[in-house]
């Protein structure tokens, strides 16, 4: 019975596709009709998953969906993984949530059974990225206390291969304590990289001047420098006075905006390091209020930390990315607006650039002369 109807419906989207005429479609039809085809996707991911678990074979998977063996192997993977989640399973089977989407809740509730409530409420309101660091975040925090420190160390890796135009790519995996501290002396010299080149006309994106700042420092002979701590480490108190052992629920050990670090290598780390208190009591720095344009770097750095009391580090409020995110003023300086916590909010540049162009638009904002055009800091 059920073969039939899914033939059944399989030819009448066939015979809608035939008919279909996009460009004679207004744009809120096409909305609607995509999210039509979105919901048909979602449910038929279903049974894909529960067909795949049920051959247990990558290739015949791969082969029949034509999909790469690595994309056959999740399909395998998340259609096991519904097995223990099923609040999942049952948001997947109703098309309320895409596969990709189902494989990252059904991940973390194996981790953490009970979490899915949560992030499947998170995956009707937020972007698949959010969705995805929030599910990492608890699958890191459960992991914490199974030895995940041990498990990073044994899955670093370095790998490099020549692409179709004769680049060498370089892929590395270092332990969160190791590569954000790398990572974050390339920003800076990138940023130095960037700014020269703007006030040169250079109009090159980010990207580049960071692949040009990982090649200098690599070769030893970038800066390297950043203005602010290269890595910090928040360290529950409670933590530090059991001795560096465990992190018990509801405690942190960890790199804001990256994840959890065994509380050893904290240790190891705060031997050699300054040490600043943080007092919260719900919500971080909720009094600072400030009317001029530069802040503290003290204050910074508080600021960075994220939200208490996850204090997951900065993302972006429009579409959750954490690359590169900066401060942005709700309401413009220009229109009075105070350099507030209640008047801040986390963008990355491309967001930045259109909310900037929204306020101008709005006549919040005066132009500003060609030579103050501001790039990414």
């Amino acid at each position: 019975m059920a073969t039939s109807t899914i033939t059944e419906a399989a030819e009448l989207l066939e015979k809608a596709n035939a008919n279909l005429e996009p460009d004679l479609v207004s744009i809120d039809s096409a909305r609607r009709l995509l999210a039509e085809y979105a919901k048909v996707k979602k449910l038929a991911s279903y049974g894909e998953a529960m067909m795949a678990r049920r051959i247990d074979d990558a290739s015949a998977v791969a082969w029949a969906t034509g999909t790469s063996m690595g994309q056959a192997k999740k399909t395998l993977e998340t259609g096991d993984a519904l097995k223990d989640a099923p609040e999942v399973d049952s948001a997947l089977a109703r098309g309320e949530v895409s596969l990709d989407q189902a494989a990252e809740i059904a991940k973390a509730e194996q981790a953490r059974p009970g979490s899915a409530t949560e992030l499947l409420s998170v995956a009707q309101s937020e972007s698949f990225q959010v969705l995805r660091d929030e599910a990492r975040r608890v699958r890191l925090e459960a992991e914490q206390h199974r030895g995940l420190g041990e498990h990073q160390r044994k899955a670093r890796s370095a790998r490099s291969y020549c692409d179709d135009l004769g680049m060498v790519n370089i892929n590395l995996r270092l332990q969160p304590h190791i590569g954000t501290p790398i990572v974050n002396r390339a920003e800076a010299e990138a940023g130095r990289l960037h700014k020269a080149a703007r006030k040169n006309g250079d109009q090159e994106p980010f990207e580049r001047h960071l692949a040009d700042a990982y090649a200098k420092m690599l070769s030893g002979k970038g800066k390297g420098r950043t203005t602010r701590p290269e890595l910090v480490v928040l360290v529950s108190h409670g933590v530090a006075k059991r001795g560096w052992t465990d992190v018990k629920d509801g405690e942190l050990c960890k790199i804001p905006g990256v994840g959890p670090v065994p509380p050893e290598i904290a240790k190891e780390i705060a031997g050699n390091a300054f040490l600043s208190g943080l007092l919260y009591d719900g919500v971080d720095l909720r009094h600072f209020r400030r009317w001029t344009k530069d802040i503290p770097v003290s204050i910074k750095i508080a600021l960075e930390l994220g939200a208490a009391p996850v204090f997951d580090g900065p993302k972006c409020v429009d579409c959750g990315k954490r690359f590169r995110c900066e401060r942005d003023h709700v309401e413009p300086r220009n229109a009075g607006g105070p350099t507030a916590t209640t008047n801040f909010k986390w963008r990355c540049w491309p967001c930045h650039e259109t909310k900037t162009a929204r306020d101008r638009a709005a006549g919040k904002l005066t132009p500003r002369p060609p030579d103050e055009e501001r790039g990414p800091p």
